[in-house]
């Protein structure tokens, strides 16, 4: 609180304040407010309805939510989280953003907030003496989106379109090499640990490397402010930028790709066995991960466009399988040193909820362990021609049943989140069929 205080004495020069939560979308729902009223939110918290945090995609209440008129559309308190504030440097005003997240009017935690979500299982892997370690990988594409369809920028520099991909290309970065050092010094300015930078496949898609750090919950944190930035910072730049998961069909699609290793309480790599194999952890936790990834793959996948990313040949996994030093699977393990020995995660989209991915990624992975489950044989060559893997939904419907009736999500997830979830998906799925693949792709282009 002190803290807090402090750093809005020391910026005197910020007028306004934004408090904003995530909500199961990991849109940002909060509140606009003079700098001067600050200090009340740090010391009483902020309420609005749980409900908010349980909104479509287009920002409408659930109509079939108990939520709302069941439960009185009732209030919770949120309460700054430990990231505290930071600059909004794609708002032209100077002003700080405050993240926050929800509990109960007796100081619980409210089970209907993502971020709580993570934070819980978490809390499991300390009680087996063990830390995640995080890293993730955000692709994204820059857009003109001015007019009828959707295009490549031209290149400040030059004023030219690149019809192509140009895969780690210089100068397809160099392109935008005024937007992308605008947004490495915001990323230093928001303490947000942006590390490499490539061109991608698609037509104008970049692909940002955040650092590795202990702690899950700041690297969830990361890629939700990291996504709120580079949209609003494109904004600046006179076009768009665009997480979702695949906006042109010609192309690959937006990945959020999740690398994790556990540390004991030694802090040794649990992973390493010194050798390329890894330990029998590292194969429980890829054996659980394996085994949730159908009925978590709502998650991963949480909207209508997401399942166009992932088709075969795509560079997006399709079978439920994994493999070493292998981009064609769903769980590669990549090489290198053995002490860096490491899961990666290739399901999600760019589209995701950062909070509810690494819940169920890293919660899937736990069970594995606590289960001794078995990892099948490891996949070598390209996993799209093997006919005989067990595949993920091919669906949103598919997906959205297989994770309502989960056993394996009810040990990861608390029932009111799942619930609200639920409701949340039934709801975009009844209203998304009322729109064309035109009018999906500009609700998406923005939002996700």
């Amino acid at each position: 609180m002190k803290d807090l205080s402090n750093w809005l004495r020391k910026h005197t020069d910020v007028r306004t304040i934004r408090v904003a939560a995530a909500d199961l979308n990991g849109q940002a729902r909060g509140k606009r407010i003079p700098a001067r009223f600050a200090e009340n939110v740090l010391k009483n918290g902020t309420r609005f309805p749980m409900s908010v945090l349980n909104l479509d995609i287009w920002g409408e209440d659930i109509e079939d939510s108990p939520l709302v008129f069941e439960m009185g559309d009732a209030d919770g308190i949120l309460r700054p989280t430990e990231r505290g504030f930071m600059p909004m440097p794609w708002l032209e005003a100077p002003t700080a953003l405050l993240p926050i997240w929800m509990f109960r009017e007796n100081g619980q935690p409210y089970d209907g907030d993502p971020r709580h979500a993570l934070r819980a299982v978490v809390d499991r892997y300390r009680t087996h003496g063990l830390t995640p370690v995080v890293a993730v990988e955000l692709e994204f594409f820059l857009i003109d989106d001015s007019g009828k369809t959707l295009q490549v920028p031209p290149s400040p520099r030059s004023g030219k379109r690149r019809k192509a991909a140009e895969t780690m290309s210089i100068r397809a970065l160099d392109a935008f090499d005024t937007f992308f050092t605008d947004l490495y010094d915001a990323c230093e300015a928001m303490d947000i640990p942006a590390d490499t930078a490539i061109s991608e496949t698609g037509l104008g898609q970049f692909e940002i490397n955040m650092m590795h750090t202990d702690d899950a919950l700041r690297a969830a944190d990361d890629a939700w402010l990291f996504k709120m930035l580079v949209k609003g910072l494109a904004r600046r730049h006179g076009f768009a930028a665009s997480f979702m998961a695949k906006p042109y069909p010609e192309y690959s699609g937006n990945g959020l790709h999740t690398h994790f290793s556990l540390l004991d309480a030694q802090g040794r790599n649990v992973f390493d066995n010194g050798g390329p194999e890894g330990t029998e952890v590292l194969r429980q936790a890829v054996a659980g991960c394996l085994t949730g990834m159908h009925d978590s793959a709502l998650v991963f996948a949480p909207h209508a466009n997401s399942y166009d990313r992932l088709v075969p040949g795509a560079h997006a996994p399709t079978a439920i399988c994994w493999g070493y030093e292998n981009r064609t699977v769903a769980i590669r393990v990549p090489s290198g040193s053995p002490s860096a020995r490491r899961i990666e995660h290739r399901v999600a989209g760019g589209d995701v909820n950062p909070y509810l991915m690494l819940a169920a990624i890293l919660g899937a992975a736990l069970v594995g362990i606590e289960d001794g489950l078995q990892a099948p044989a490891p996949v070598t060559g390209n996993a799209y021609a093997m006919e005989d893997l067990a595949q993920l939904p091919g669906s949103w419907a598919a997906a959205i049943d297989a994770f309502e009736k989960s056993p394996f999500i009810a040990r990861i997830l608390p029932p009111e989140l799942v619930r609200n979830y639920m409701f949340t998906k039934r709801q975009e799925l009844h209203y998304m069929a009322e729109l064309t693949p035109e009018e999906q792709v500009e609700l998406y282009l923005d939002t996700v």
